[in-house]
């Protein structure tokens, strides 16, 4: 966590909507606290419940909020003897119970059985735009609604309370790939010098990311207006290439399958929707043809990547 905060204090030197998600994300990493994945329906899981599997590690991304903490859904007695619950786990917003032969199962959790929030950083806003005291309480609820059109329509939007998204003009949509790609790249090239035995990237990765770190032309983490982030993507173009992608193969967990599904999202865009409002708009577009799912390709595309520079093996 140490060096995810340090990457964050470095990337507070960005623009000035950036600087206050910084904040927002460094006061959620001293309480411990993190951003949920959301667990997508299918329809096996409304036929039967299967315990869930473990919790994927989304990667040392800091674009992301690590994932885990709000987990708090299962509660074991250990005065019980071989209570099979302590080894069964449930997807978020359930929790085990046994039946009377002794069989562990997964339950919807009563929200009202939530830990209370210690703040308003714990409230997150669903797509219903109301304000829940925490993501606890929103896949609680979200699961008393599973095999319903109100649930398979519900999902985390962001977190914070829920407040006045201004539109996001054309205009702001087109600046948003810019500060995007330089904010990406500089993350990794933070990586890169703080990894030492941190294992923040492979080994590929470092070869990749080194490259970019010791061009003399790459541009330096700073505020840059648009017009020069515009004309550094231009002509360093291959700088670019690679922090993409990485991105896609970050979000791409659950399962990796070369998509990204709203829940996958999650990670990168409930914590940015609060500070850039046109976080929506552009990921909503991203989806080209409207299925759904962002396929790399897709992706690629709108952060202005060529057809012909889309390279599956950049993701692993």
């Amino acid at each position: 966590m140490n060096s995810i905060i340090g990457i964050l204090c470095f990337l507070s030197s960005e623009t000035l909507k950036m600087r206050v998600w910084v904040v927002f994300l460094l006061c959620l990493a001293g309480h411990a606290f993190a951003a949920p994945t959301e667990e997508e329906p299918n329809v096996e899981e409304l036929v039967a419940e299967e315990p869930a599997a473990e919790e994927v590690d989304v990667g040392t991304n800091p674009v992301q909020v690590e994932v885990g903490e709000f987990d708090e859904g299962i509660e074991v007695d250990e005065d019980v003897a071989e209570n099979p619950c302590l080894n069964y786990q449930c997807k978020k917003g359930k929790v085990c119970e046994v039946d009377e032969s002794n069989t562990p199962m997964c339950v919807c959790q009563d929200p009202s059985t939530c830990p209370p929030a210690e703040g308003e950083f714990e409230h997150v806003c669903g797509t219903d735009n109301k304000t829940y005291d925490s993501s606890c309480h929103f896949f609680a609820t979200k699961c008393t609604l599973e095999g319903t059109k109100k649930g398979h329509k519900l999902h985390l939007d962001y977190i914070g309370p829920c407040k006045l998204i201004e539109p996001c003009l054309d205009s702001e949509l087109n600046e948003f790939p810019l500060r995007m790609r330089d904010w990406l790249k500089n993350v990794l090239v933070t990586l890169y010098e703080r990894d030492e035995d941190n294992n923040l990237l492979t080994e590929k990765q470092k070869l990749r990311v080194k490259k970019i770190f010791e061009n003399e032309k790459r541009l330096q983490a700073g505020d840059h207006s648009l017009d020069l982030l515009a004309r550094d993507f231009a002509k360093n173009y291959n700088m670019y290439i690679f922090p993409v992608h990485w991105q896609f193969g970050q979000l791409d967990q659950h399962p990796i399958d070369g998509y990204l599904t709203h829940s996958e999202l999650a990670p990168l865009r409930a914590p940015l929707i609060p500070m850039e409002h046109c976080t929506t708009r552009f990921f909503e577009e991203c989806d080209a043809d409207d299925d759904k799912y962002i396929a790399l390709e897709e992706w690629a595309s709108c952060f202005g990547i060529k057809e012909q520079d889309v390279d599956k093996d950049l993701i692993i």
